[in-house]
């Protein structure tokens, strides 16, 4: 299964990181590629439901995950229930660094689903998704940079 990992050292506390990264129904605000995030389901213990769309090299990928947040460890895992792929599951998760920095990792695990077309899409789609997390990251240190 193809694998994405990204990391991003920030220039903020990981507290300040942390909170950007786990409000999902900020990103279409100042994500570009990000169409929309909609939380539509929470519970007390952290798991939460969430409705994406998001921009993949001029296609729109739309599902719905289901989200375990992990406050103490500062990890966010990913369940696609239903969507465009057929297996999408991850984590975000945000270490603490020296002088009050932080790095923020984004890792997903993907299956497109279309067996005989794989080799052939499997590199396209890691690329598309590698850049698109980078782009991500990249728009929660402006977000936060702005915000201090």
């Amino acid at each position: 299964m193809p694998h994405v990992e990204v990391n991003l050292p920030i220039k903020a506390p990981a507290a300040e990181a942390w909170t950007a990264v786990t409000r999902l129904e900020d990103y279409a605000g100042y994500m570009e590629n990000v169409e929309s995030v909609t939380v539509i389901g929470e519970t007390a213990s952290g798991t939460r439901t969430s409705e994406w769309s998001v921009l993949l090299k001029g296609s729109v990928l739309e599902w719905v995950e289901v989200d375990t947040l992990d406050h103490g460890s500062r990890v966010m895992s990913f369940d696609q229930i239903s969507g465009d792929l057929d297996v999408f599951t991850g984590y975000w998760r945000v270490d603490r660094a020296e002088d009050d920095t932080s790095v923020v990792t984004f890792s997903v695990e993907f299956e497109i689903g279309i067996p005989l077309l794989a080799d052939m899409l499997n590199p396209v789609a890691t690329k598309a998704l590698r850049e698109n997390a980078e782009h991500m990251l990249q728009a929660i240190e402006r977000r936060i940079t702005a915000l201090s």
